[in-house]
């Protein structure tokens, strides 16, 4: 019975140590918040095209498609 805790605590190890080199190096504050910004208006941009598929009035898509257009604009910036 304990060889098999022992594999499995083996095996927890190699996963673990595997987890981190996917990982890569800890990124600073800056870097996890521009992260975030880019994620939160690639989300945005995502929904905005969404709502674009279902808009009914000319006004609406139009207002969604400079939405879309400013939030593509803002990703370009990141690159």
């Amino acid at each position: 019975m304990a060889r098999g805790f022992e594999s499995k605590d083996v095996e927890f190890q190699q996963a673990e140590a595997e987890r981190v080199k996917t990982l890569g190096r800890p990124l600073t504050a800056d870097e996890r918040e521009q992260k975030s910004r880019r994620q939160s208006i690639a989300l945005a941009l995502a929904r905005a095209r969404a709502d674009l598929a279902s808009a009914r009035t000319a006004a609406h898509k139009d207002m969604l498609a400079a939405a879309i257009a400013a939030l593509e604009q803002q990703l370009r910036s990141f690159s």
